[in-house]
């Protein structure tokens, strides 16, 4: 079951849910805002990661620049810490499932968790109507 973790005034949330209702992908909704993170949940999404706390900490938040941090310098425990007490530091959506994460809203990047039948389908249309 795919997870999507949103908040509520967040415009690329609302995109990442409409976008997986419309291609009929199941998936647990849940506001981290009201419902925050666990340590082991982050823990989860740092793993899925490329970049680390990069991929998923919102240099643009306003809880960001007023706690004045430089995540650069945070021990990973800290890091979880932080983010289980500010889940508003987070990016969002994130988007999971056990094995695959999207953090943002990008529609080529949401594609990977469609069906692997439905993504080849698509790219069989694709190739007839270039070839």
């Amino acid at each position: 079951m795919l997870n999507l973790f949103v908040a509520q005034s967040s415009a690329s949330s609302r995109k990442a849910r409409a976008w997986l209702k419309e291609h009929d992908i199941p998936f647990k909704e849940r506001n981290i805002n009201s419902n925050p993170l666990t340590s082991d949940e982050v823990k989860k999404i740092l793993r899925l990661t490329e970049n680390g706390s990069e991929d998923i900490i919102s240099t643009r938040s306003n809880i960001y620049k007023k706690l004045h941090i430089d995540i650069e310098n945070l021990s990973v425990s800290q890091l979880i810490d932080l983010v289980v007490k500010y889940p508003d530091l987070i990016r969002r959506p994130i988007i999971l499932d056990d094995t695959r994460l999207e953090v943002g809203f990008n529609e080529e990047e949401i594609r990977r968790f469609l069906p692997r039948s439905v993504r080849e389908a698509e790219l069989r249309t694709l190739e007839s109507r270039i070839g």
